[in-house]
């Protein structure tokens, strides 16, 4: 199942200081399996990640764990996506 975070920065100072370590992150869980996509919005005020779990409870650990979101430079909303099969027939 896909999981999608939303993570809007709300401490920039913060945030720049911890997003090496929130990409070292999101590349290390990609490599294992569990990030499908990730990326910032092009506005600059955040990004989102796709996790791939087996639960909602494995989708939040993930998301929590991540350093921007520990150290308090994004705030995480985290919802289930069931995204459509195209072409949509």
């Amino acid at each position: 199942m896909l999981y999608v975070a939303f993570l809007p920065i709300i401490d920039q100072e913060k945030n720049t200081q911890i997003r090496p370590a929130h990409l070292e992150y999101i590349n290390d869980l990609y490599q294992k399996g569990k990030v499908f996509m990730a990326g910032p919005f092009t506005d600059k005020q955040g990004g989102l990640v796709i996790y791939k779990a087996d639960s909602m409870e494995e989708a939040r650990l993930l998301a929590e764990a991540d350093p921007v979101v520990v150290e308090g430079a994004r705030t995480l909303e985290l919802r289930e996506w069931n995204p459509l099969e195209l072409p949509l027939k």
